[in-house]
């Protein structure tokens, strides 16, 4: 049983299929047919002008930030984000952006915080900001997902402050589920999303930048720079697109069962983070077991159960389309079990 993340999940045997079958063509000369229906899919899903496949949601991210901003200028994005801590400072290595990180425990940054962080160019001392990033749901805040009127205030303040805002959309579906609501929802608040379609949609690969014509455009010319030109590149955007059409629907399943999980832990005394609205995760904590995590984790994994280490007695673990609520039940079993072992 593997809840270390919603990326461990393998295709389905009818995606292998897809993917076996799909009409392929080189798509850096722009003629692979599988890649330009994903690429279609996925705009008229967010309701923008275009798209573009990506290798990552890293690598999608990283598009947005040499798109949006210029070297030696600067960004506003959560303390907590997965830009900021997870996608191994492209940012500054390769994008050349200073990075001002703003409180985001809740999910977002507060309206009131941004005015404040910006530095304008008017200031010769100050590199100038020119864009903000906002990410739902958020992964170190509990996999929460905020409504698009949240969403939706802190970007326009953004916009009233002259910035751009790009969102780090790896797990938007997520938040869609939580709210009812469809992806365009939020997309319209913001000048550029990125969506991954290796998570919980259950893709081997890929993810998916949208945003305005002229974006996507500068944005396939820097993803050929970094070396995200792809050739055969419909095998995997097959795949891509059938998650698209078909697994969003799902995803209130894994939602179901991280609940239950999270209900389970807690009765069985474990000290479960709360989270405003809860998606596909659960955090929780080892203060006062005795427990390491390095030991937990390990006892765990000797049981058959794979989960993660989120930082000093914290645990994540994600349900997603290879758990079933049996899964969920076992697993919490062998994590109360474990943490009473003396």
């Amino acid at each position: 049983m593997d809840f270390r993340s919603d990326t461990v999940t393998r295709p389905t045997e009818s995606m292998r299929a897809v993917m076996a079958a799909a009409p392929v063509g080189d798509d850096v000369y722009r003629d692979d047919p599988s890649v330009a229906e994903l690429e279609r899919y996925a705009a008229d899903l967010t309701g923008t002008e275009a798209a573009l496949f990506a290798c990552s949601g890293t690598m999608g991210n990283l598009l947005a930030l040499l798109v949006h901003g210029r070297r030696g200028e600067s960004v506003l994005l959560g303390a907590q984000s997965h830009i900021y801590h997870y996608e191994v400072g492209g940012l500054s290595a390769l994008a050349g952006l200073l990075p001002y990180a703003l409180d985001d425990e809740s999910g977002l940054p507060e309206v009131a915080s941004l005015a404040g962080a910006v530095r304008g160019r008017d200031n010769v001392h100050f590199a100038p900001t020119s864009l903000l990033c906002l990410e739902n749901t958020h992964n170190r805040a509990g996999g929460v997902a905020v409504s698009p009127q949240a969403l939706g205030a802190v970007a326009e303040e953004g916009h009233r402050l002259g910035l751009k805002v790009h969102l780090d959309g790896a797990r938007l579906f997520n938040a869609c589920a939580a709210f009812g609501v469809e992806a365009r929802e939020y997309v319209r608040f913001v000048d550029s999303v990125q969506l991954c379609l290796s998570k919980g949609l259950g893709a081997p690969m890929g993810s998916v930048l949208c945003g305005p014509r002229g974006f996507v455009e500068e944005a396939r010319h820097w993803r050929k720079c970094i070396g995200g030109g792809l050739r055969q590149a419909g095998v995997v955007a097959s795949a891509g697109l059938m998650a698209l059409r078909d697994m969003r629907s799902r995803l209130a399943e894994d939602h179901e069962n991280a609940a239950l999980l999270a209900r389970l832990l807690s009765e069985g005394g474990l000290a479960v983070e709360p989270c405003g609205v809860r998606t596909n995760m659960v955090y929780f904590r080892l203060s006062g077991t005795g427990v390491s995590e390095g030991a937990f984790q390990k006892r765990c994994e000797e049981r058959g159960l794979q989960l993660g280490v989120a930082g000093p007695e914290r645990i994540r673990m994600v349900t997603h389309l290879d758990v079933s609520r049996q899964d969920v039940e076992a697993a919490a079993r062998i994590v109360l079990e474990t943490v009473a072992r003396p």
